[in-house]
């Protein structure tokens, strides 16, 4: 058929699942979580890292475990309440405005959980377990908003098992640990397709009543999971008793996601399509890299009951260079959407003042870079660079019980996109009105 051609070059990309993949949230760069530590949070992750009353060193630098004694066991849950709502406007390949709203509140609240345990051994020996999500996203825009044809429902889940021990070099000063990841990726996501633009497009069903941009909308979701092993190292030193220092390395993970596309086609536009054997049920699979991240923290105690902490962390978002989806069905070429992400850096400065035998109050503050760039920005990722405010308490219930808080409010600078669906040629330009409230609450046993 004549049109078939046409349709053979609208592939996967007028879904955008290759720029799905890449998406991410309001709580760190790109689609990181930093909140597997309630504690931790509460200081702004000011650090993290050398915190030998926090069990989430496990995940944020297995060193650290050294400095414990006993059996630990900590459970963390922080609620992210994303907001993100549209403000601009956008257009169809004929210049039109797109139809409908501005896809209202895409956020949502999420709770993110962590589990950790260390023990300590009497021959300097530490072994530590712990569970957390250290990437993730879930957004969803109302049903026909005019950014359907860039997204609708992103959920992106990554669950991490880390296994670490620790051993003490020289006791009380220098120690080292090492962990391996089990990673677990399951990744789902949607948006419209402006079929309608397609067939406007080609000659020969161009007189069609029907062929003109935003008249025949269809719909896909993908879903794809997979699992996959990374590894993290530290050291922690303490050359006095008033300072610690520590450095941690986490490595780059891949996935091969693999899972099934599932494409709605309005009756009319199916019948067309028939025999070029286009956008039909079937397995996908695509690659999927998360960045490698490296920590040094700091703390200072200058006295018994006062101490502050900082840390700067670099992610290695240029792992993230481009997403290819590769289709079972033949008919189907593989869609190949650039990123061109770059390294960002986080920096945090924080405080902790022990208030009494029962209450130890803290605060922080971060600055966090985005990975992205204006040219490859989406709905599905509306980032920008963002400060951290954060207050935290801790209440020692007993001595083997203490019970943490904490909340950080996030501001990201002015969210903008100015993106371009290729395939549809829809356009959608201008702000966002972006912020995230996190509330964390965590419990401590030690025995």
């Amino acid at each position: 058929m004549q049109h078939a051609s046409r349709f053979i070059q609208l592939s996967a990309l007028a879904f955008g699942i290759a720029g799905a993949l890449a998406v991410g949230q309001a709580q760190a760069s790109g689609f990181q979580l930093k909140e597997n530590s309630v504690k931790a949070m509460g200081a702004a992750f000011a650090g993290a890292g050398v915190n030998e009353t926090d069990s989430s060193v496990v995940a944020n630098n297995p060193a650290t475990m050294a400095r414990f004694t006993g059996t630990t066991v900590q459970a963390d849950v922080t609620a992210i309440d994303l907001s993100y709502e549209f403000k601009g406007t956008g257009t169809d390949a004929l210049g039109q405005p797109l139809t409908g709203g501005n896809g209202g509140d895409a956020g949502d609240i999420t709770p993110v959980p962590a589990l950790s345990v260390v023990h300590k051994l009497d021959n300097g020996l530490a072994f530590g377990a712990m569970v957390s999500a250290p990437f993730g996203l879930k957004t969803e825009y109302d049903d026909n908003w005019q950014g359907r044809y860039f997204a609708h429902t992103s959920d992106v889940e990554i669950v991490d098992l880390t296994l670490a021990a620790a051993l003490d070099i020289v006791p009380d000063r220098f120690s080292v640990g090492a962990g391996i990841i089990y990673s677990r990726a399951d990744v789902t996501l949607s948006q419209s397709v402006d079929f309608g633009t397609a067939l406007f497009a080609n000659p020969a069903t161009h007189p069609l009543p029907f062929a003109r941009p935003q008249m025949r909308d269809g719909f896909a979701e993908v879903q794809g999971d997979d699992t996959g092993f990374g590894w993290t190292v530290g050291a922690n030193l303490k050359p006095t008793d008033k300072l610690a220092i520590g450095v941690s390395y986490r490595s780059e993970i891949d996935y091969e996601l693999e899972g099934s596309a599932d494409w709605t086609v309005p009756t009319d536009v199916a019948a067309i399509l028939a025999a070029t054997g286009r956008f039909r049920d079937g397995g996908v699979t695509a690659k999927l890299t998360t960045p490698s991240v490296l920590n040094v923290d700091l703390r200072y105690d200058f006295t018994d009951r006062f101490a502050m902490m900082a840390t700067y962390a670099e992610t290695g978002w240029e792992s993230l260079r481009e997403v290819r989806i590769d289709f079972d069905n033949a008919a189907d070429p593989d869609s190949v959407e650039p990123f061109a992400w770059k390294d960002t850096s986080f920096s945090s400065l924080g405080a902790e003042y022990k208030l009494n035998d029962a209450w130890t109050l803290r605060g922080g503050i971060a600055y966090d870079e985005t990975p992205t760039h204006i040219e490859t920005r989406t709905p599905r990722l509306p980032d920008a660079n963002r400060w951290w405010y954060s207050v935290g308490a801790t209440w020692n219930a007993t001595e083997a019980l203490e019970v943490n808080f904490g909340y950080t409010r996030i501001e990201p600078d002015s969210p903008r996109i100015d993106a371009t669906n290729a395939a549809s040629g829809s356009h959608l330009v201008g702000p966002f009105d972006g912020h995230a409230n996190l509330y964390g609450v965590s419990a401590q046993y030690k025995f």
